[in-house]
């Protein structure tokens, strides 16, 4: 890769242009699998400089509570439990700003690199309620001044917390500076909890699975604060692992190390393939790694909750730390990146720190076990139902299994959008063409489009654009990835596909008036993990849904990048 320039493939773009969809994906998957998206150095270089800042504000911030003795004495208070507050407390105020996951340009923002705070401080922009029909004063799909406040009243209780000082002597506390005040924690989540049932996408930035969770378990106080953390975070890898006991998982292994910027031989990153060029399925090292990372998820936090100390704690937490760092500097689309370093944290803060406190130390166990079984029910939940509950809160991550669309785009339609939607990123397509030129946009368009079909369930995707759009136009429609509509309209994307289901359409309609055909969308389900097949609807934004079927899992890990071809069941 080049440092300023991206590595973009090499084609006579006048003869790949007359190839179809398909044919045009193919060279590009067999970039993708020698060299990633071609990001620029510069690029991974600005990621690890907003590492560093994220640690040097975490830092300052938690050197400055009163009682600890400054900065410079951080060997003395890094394991205090009111710095871990304070570190969960900043994470989720990095988070639902806007500056940890899904920033930047690796996740299709370039101008600006992130939205959240921009939109979400705007009046008139889109929100999304979770149950706008079940809670009381939650409908409607637009930004009124009682949004902003409740967003901007986070903001300020979140950093009036982390000016705070301690409540008191705290039986865990060496420096006797005890837990941040309750009224001040008792705050922060209802405000966090009347901002998300006003806008969901609000609670899924600010992390609130993990943040808000952890949050709770700070009105416990003493060693109860810290074992209940330490439950949530075994709900966390033991959900995460769970959601990956699947087929789709390897081909996220194959395509994150392809994408690696420290994965720099190409033929290393070929083995990750059954066999380069012709089959880019993942080949055995892929599968290899995803069996013993799964299992690493599965099984290191319920020994690490249970060692108490010596020398299975440090193996362990050893493994876990370096777990955590191969997806950190794998510097994966989605960018969770200081969600990792704070995972590592956890780790030394929590495990390794205080090894002596495990379950059976509770004092009251009652809340701190709710709480746990609450966490882990709804990943029972979102994997059971995940068309119901988000993949964040599902803890699915990178499992490779996500509620996924594909929008088809008239150019009339997107003019709509750009003159109707208080938005302040301009359409996917204009920003690409920013950034690569007019001519050569289509070549990262390409790209994205062997990014999605690199994962299994872009061979649906891909197949269904055919029963979507009328083959007689197809060529008229840009074809985008959900996530990109989602980053311009609502201000965050997380690759989550609740996010720009048939909500967010609605949304689009009521405020562009589409004509029928402008815009269709092909929504994919993830799979239920009980079942072996996937879900799909096809949605026009004018007339409402016209199809819905399945699509067997079987048909979509045996099939290449380029294949669109999986069969279809229709169900009407």
């Amino acid at each position: 890769m080049g440092f300023l320039e991206p590595e973009l493939p090499t084609l006579d773009l006048a003869e790949w242009s007359k190839g179809s969809r398909g044919e045009r994906i193919r060279p590009m998957a067999r970039h993708w699998a020698e060299v990633g998206f071609g990001t620029p150095a510069v690029l991974h270089l600005f990621y690890v400089a907003k590492i560093g800042l994220y640690l040097l504000g975490g830092w300052l911030i938690a050197g400055c509570t009163p009682g600890l003795g400054g900065p410079t004495a951080v060997g003395s208070w890094w394991s205090e439990p009111i710095v871990f507050e304070k570190i969960v407390l900043y994470t989720m105020l990095f988070e639902v700003i806007g500056l940890g996951c899904g920033f930047g340009p690796l996740n299709n923002r370039y101008f600006p690199p992130m939205g959240s705070v921009l939109y979400w401080l705007r009046p008139h922009t889109i929100r999304l309620p979770p149950w706008p029909r079940r809670v009381p004063f939650t409908a409607g799909d637009d930004r009124t001044p009682v949004d902003v406040a409740l967003y901007a009243a986070l903001l300020v209780a979140i950093c009036w917390a982390l000016g705070s000082g301690g409540a008191g002597p705290d039986p865990v506390s060496h420096h006797g500076t005890g837990l941040l005040p309750r009224w001040e924690i008792g705050l922060i989540l209802v405000l966090l909890a009347a901002a998300g049932l006003r806008d969901k996408v609000i609670f899924l930035a600010a992390r609130g699975e993990v943040y808000a969770t952890l949050t709770v378990t700070f009105l416990f106080g003493g060693a109860d604060t810290v074992i209940g953390a330490k439950l949530i975070f075994v709900v966390i890898w033991v959900g995460a692992a769970t959601s990956k006991l699947n087929r789709h998982f390897p081909f996220v292994v194959s395509t994150m190390m392809s994408n690696s910027p420290v994965m720099r031989p190409r033929a290393l990153k070929r083995r990750f393939f059954e066999r380069f060029p012709d089959d880019l399925r993942p080949g055995r090292w892929s599968r290899v790694v995803a069996h013993v990372s799964t299992a690493i998820e599965m099984a290191g936090g319920i020994v690490l909750l249970c060692s108490g100390g010596g020398p299975v704690t440090a193996v362990v937490a050893t493994v876990l730390v370096c777990f955590h760092l191969a997806i950190l500097t794998a510097i994966p689309m989605g960018v969770p990146l200081e969600w990792n370093v704070f995972m590592i944290y956890g780790v030394l803060a929590l495990f390794v720190a205080h090894a002596d406190l495990r379950p059976w130390n509770l004092t009251h166990p009652a809340p701190a076990v709710l709480l746990t079984l609450l966490a882990a029910g709804v990943v029972v939940a979102g994997n059971l139902f995940p068309r119901k509950v988000s993949f964040l809160p599902g803890m699915r991550y990178y499992a490779g299994n996500w509620d996924t669309t594909l929008w088809c785009v008239l150019p009339s339609a997107a003019r709509k959008i750009d003159e109707h939607v208080v938005a302040i990123a301009s359409m996917p397509q204009a920003q690409l063409e920013r950034v690569y030129g007019k001519d050569r946009a289509v070549i990262p368009l390409y790209l994205g489009y062997a990014f999605r079909a690199m994962n299994s369930h872009g061979r649906a995707l891909f197949t269904l654009v055919h029963r979507a759009i009328p083959a007689d136009r197809a060529a008229e429609y840009t074809v985008t990835d959900g996530e990109r509509i989602c980053s311009t309209a609502i201000g965050w994307n997380f690759g989550d596909g609740h996010m720009h289901n048939e909500q967010l359409i609605a949304a689009l309609q009521r405020r562009c008036g589409f004509e029928p055909g402008e815009v269709r969308v092909i929504l994919l389900d993830a799979q239920p993990i009980h079942r072996q097949t996937q879900r799909y609807r096809l949605i026009d934004a004018a007339t409402g849904e016209f199809e819905r079927g399945t699509v067997r899992v079987a048909d979509l890990v045996t099939r290449q990048p380029w294949d669109d071809d999986v069969p279809v069941a229709v169900d009407r």
